[in-house]
């Protein structure tokens, strides 16, 4: 790390005095720096449209090495949960759905996303309880949100995206389904929150999986919040499970609070 940091300041170095000279970074130099803070800094600092577009292709590559690394952690982690016998009650067996994998996984301090909830119930399953037998249109099975003022809780959940949402072009929340096809109300509700990690007005609609993978490794990242979703589970439909993208949104608005990013009444 060291050494890589030592690189970083060298290139970094070199971006500065590259204005004067019309010289770039060449992308193997890029690929080198494994710091993704320093490359958004070099990202801020540049002015030549070359050298954005290679250090944005170098942030792409070490952002999918570290997503595949994450992979790898999550497989190794599924595998450790099963070995030990988290599959008792039906909750942990071979019908549960990636939300909930992914949730035991990665969410701390015990209680799901409640702040917007009167009830301080999970919406996920607890041990003990079993899975309903039906599919899902993504493929998996995503949990029902709790029942009582569900209908509520919904559309407040909604209206906040909305609200959140607006100013940012290519964005009309509807609903929690089709709204969120492409990948880029996802985008635009991160980079509400967290504006400095990425550029919002550079992203495509078509490349829903470079959007999908961009807001949840950002949220991820910045929010601590859990990738519930599956992105490839999103890409096989055409318009996502609601269950599923309220069940994220309920998550990324809990951790946001934890972070005291959004103010919310203790008691509601």
């Amino acid at each position: 790390m060291e050494k890589g940091a030592e690189e970083g300041d060298v290139l970094a170095s070199k971006t500065s005095t590259s204005r004067s000279t019309s010289s770039t970074l060449t992308s193997g130099e890029l690929a080198a720096i494994e710091d993704e803070e320093l490359l958004n800094k070099m990202l801020d600092n540049a002015v030549d449209f070359e050298e954005r577009r290679l250090i944005r292709a170098a942030m792409r590559e070490l952002l999918k090495k570290k997503r595949v690394k994450r992979e790898q952690e999550r497989g190794s982690r599924q595998q450790d949960l099963r070995q030990q016998g988290l599959s008792r009650g039906g909750a942990m067996g071979m019908g549960i759905n990636s939300c909930s994998v992914n949730y035991l996984q990665k969410t701390h301090k015990g209680s799901a996303p409640g702040q917007l909830s009167a009830s301080p119930s999970s919406p996920f399953p607890r041990k003990g309880v079993s899975m309903p037998n039906t599919p899902v249109a993504l493929a998996v099975r995503c949990p029902a949100p709790a029942s009582s003022n569900t209908k509520n809780v919904k559309q407040m959940l909604l209206d906040w995206c909305r609200a959140k949402t607006e100013p940012y072009e290519g964005v009309n929340i509807n609903n929690f389904s089709s709204s969120w096809s492409d990948g880029i109300a996802f985008c635009a509700l991160v980079h509400r929150f967290f504006p400095d990690s990425f550029e919002y007005s550079v992203l495509n609609p078509n490349k829903r999986r470079d959007n999908f993978e961009l807001a949840f490794s950002t949220a991820e990242r910045l929010a601590d919040c859990a990738p519930l979703l599956d992105v490839d589970d999103l890409l096989r439909m055409d318009e996502p499970d609601w269950k599923c993208v309220y069940t994220y949104i309920q998550e990324f608005y809990r951790c946001l609070v934890e972070k005291g990013l959004v103010k919310t009444k203790k008691k509601m």
